[in-house]
């Protein structure tokens, strides 16, 4: 299913990813993206993105005519470029080395990240 602006899907249960979800919406300051949890069954199931990719990485829908889907750390640089001021960060991934040291990391978060922000209240 086809998106009309670029959908950042996020688990919407997770502290660790509002707080950057937070600060994607605060950037964003030309309403550029779409911020849905994949919690919200509704909006998701018309995508067509399992439940378990879901809950494994944030996933980017992009408006393109096939619906292509960036997931994880490959999502990153799309979301930058996306974001007015922080485009120039997205080029920091075109350096050689830097997409399979982010998806390491990305991978260690999304395993950790319920353990890695407490005191956020839960929405």
């Amino acid at each position: 299913m086809r998106v009309d602006r670029p959908t950042l899907i996020y688990d919407g249960e997770c502290a660790f990813c509002r707080r950057w979800v937070d600060l994607v919406r605060r950037w964003d300051r030309d309403h550029r993206l779409d911020l849905v949890p994949f919690q919200d069954q509704q909006r998701v199931a018309r995508l067509g993105i399992p439940l378990p990719a879901l809950a494994a990485a944030m996933h980017l829908v992009l408006p393109t005519p096939d619906g292509r889907v960036l997931a994880g750390a490959d999502a990153a640089p799309e979301i930058l470029r996306l974001l007015p001021g922080r485009r120039w960060l997205a080029g920091l991934f075109r350096v050689p080395g830097v997409r399979p040291v982010a998806r390491r990391v990305y991978a260690w978060i999304a395993r950790q990240r319920h353990c890695l922000v407490r005191g956020y209240a839960v929405r």
